[in-house]
């Protein structure tokens, strides 16, 4: 056995666009890390693809980066993080018959009407913690088996993105955490197994699926193929984690009911824990990372991808300035609470909680020539500031108690003005996390609570989250965000209706 201070874990994150492998000590402090690349592929309108071997590669490639950096006799244990609500079409022996389907993808909008209709809009919230919506694996399903049955018949495993990884790494059956299971929208979240009922109506075996374990729980070993692949060690255990949002809630230590992670990322997403399974139209319900109650979580999937659209389609050189985003930030400074009447609505793809509308779209209103870059780009971040609170204050009249404080992570943390924004617009104060990527590193809890490091995966996040800085909100800029936000409220109840023939319109011209 390694000395304490020689030990290592290594938690995986296979985000989106890029997997990282990141090497933590039992005291949370990042000492390698391997990043590779993940294409995104948009063939056509609303269709969002992957490719799962290019899943894998960037596995390779990032876990021999990390590994070559440390030692492979350092590292005891590892576990995934995944992007969530992504499914893979693999026939018998193992190769993808279809790209692999993305969250972002959302071909399936007449599906998502369809099967809740006939199914029960009600009854799938109830089972699977999830109002209706584009997002889960469900309705790509049912848009499969509708227009590719011979893809759907010849698929013998659907499986989500830690499961196949694992089963690259290991070998054997296909074996995911709950956390990364629940995301598809199949998943019984009281009984924590797949729904029998959904699985009959979509005509899938159970054996087509993953097998579906607690967080923490061991899912195979290095197999020595994986081993000459990656640098680790054959036989190092690979234990559970899953859905990149619960790790980046364990990440930040956010197993209390009185704090909420906020990631402003490509997506924002905020969660709060409970210990019982509840579901509202204010949130979604997942099972929390630590396998003990359930994340209540909104998502806008417009944040940070609403900041970069706006710069790169809009503003001379893009991202490919350096100084963009910081002169941005100077000039938004000086525009007032407001941005001079400009008003964003920042449903660039659809809406999730509370509206679950995927009809809604984008609003800019207020526009007039005296408007400039500054002024949009402080309206966008408002826009997702104000839009956030809104959901969270939903949420905490739901739960019936108070939020006292975000933990905020992601590329947005690194902005003063956002920052403040939100604690001034919220009346809470946010602090500012010193890990970046905490969904890594909530994957890395998981794998030292597996080791055998601590007692409990929730021993394991107090132990190795990091340290902290508070932003205080200012209550004369609050009662000016408030008022903001009465205007915002009716924004979507405004537009809503519009936004739909719109959308129905473009479909037709579409297909025409």
């Amino acid at each position: 056995m390694s000395n304490a201070s020689d030990r290592l874990v290594i938690g995986l994150d296979s985000s989106t666009q890029s997997t990282k492998a990141i090497a933590w000590t039992a005291a949370g402090e990042a000492v390698a890390e391997g990043r590779a690349p993940i294409p995104l592929f948009n063939p056509r309108l609303d269709c969002f693809e992957q490719d799962p071997l290019d899943w894998w590669e960037a596995c390779v490639i990032a876990l021999k980066d990390c590994v070559t950096q440390v030692g492979a006799e350092r590292i005891e244990a590892l576990a995934i993080s995944n992007q969530r609500e992504t499914i893979a079409f693999l026939d018998a022996a193992h190769d993808p018959v279809y790209p692999a389907i993305t969250w972002l993808d959302e071909r399936s909008r007449a599906q998502v009407a369809s099967f809740s209709e006939s199914f029960g809009a009600e009854r799938i919230h109830r089972i699977t913690g999830r109002p209706v919506d584009i997002t889960p694996c469900l309705y790509r399903l049912v848009w499969m088996r509708e227009n590719e049955p011979e893809i759907y018949a010849r698929t013998a495993h659907f499986v989500d993105v830690q499961s196949y990884l694992v089963q690259r790494l290991a070998g054997g059956p296909y074996k995911t955490g709950w956390t990364s299971a629940d995301p598809m929208g199949l998943f019984d979240m009281e009984a924590k197994c797949w729904s029998a009922e959904l699985l009959n109506a979509l005509e899938i075996d159970v054996a087509q699926l993953p097998e579906a374990h607690p967080p923490g729980t061991e899912l195979g070993r290095i197999s020595p193929e994986a081993a000459a692949a990656t640098g680790l060690k054959a036989g190092t255990p690979i234990y559970a984690a899953g859905g990149d949002g619960q790790c980046a809630g364990l990440g930040t230590n956010c197993v209390q009911p009185d704090r909420a992670y906020i990631n402003l990322g490509t997506a924002v997403v905020s969660g709060v824990w409970s210990p019982d399974y509840r579901v509202g139209p204010a949130w979604r319900t997942e099972i929390a990372a630590q396998g003990e109650g359930y994340i209540f979580e909104n998502c806008l999937r417009s944040g940070t991808f609403l900041v970069d659209w706006f710069v790169d389609r809009f503003m001379p050189g893009g991202r490919s300035d350096p100084e963009i985003f910081s002169r941005l930030e100077a000039e938004a400074l000086e525009v007032p609470i407001g941005s001079n009447g400009l008003l964003i609505q920042p449903y660039w793809s659809g809406v999730m909680d509370p509206h679950w509308d995927t009809s809604a779209r984008g609003v800019i209103l207020g526009l007039s020539g005296s408007h400039g870059a500054a002024q949009i780009y402080r309206a966008i971040l408002e826009a997702i500031t104000l839009d956030q609170v809104m959901r969270t204050r939903e949420t905490e009249r739901a739960l019936g108690h108070p939020i006292s404080h975000y933990v905020a992570i992601g590329g947005g943390a690194a902005s003063p003005l956002w920052r403040q924004m939100l604690a001034d617009a919220s009346g809470k104060q946010v602090r500012i996390s010193d890990t970046v990527e905490a969904s890594a590193l909530g994957a890395g809890m998981t794998a030292a609570y597996g080791a055998g490091w601590y007692p409990s995966i929730v021993a394991a996040a107090e132990a190795m989250s990091g340290e902290t800085t508070a932003i205080e909100p200012d209550a004369e800029k609050g009662a000016r965000y408030g008022a903001l936000l009465d205007i915002y409220r009716d924004l979507y109840q405004a537009t809503s209706s519009i936004n739909r023939r719109m959308v129905q319109f473009a479909e037709e011209g579409t297909s025409a």
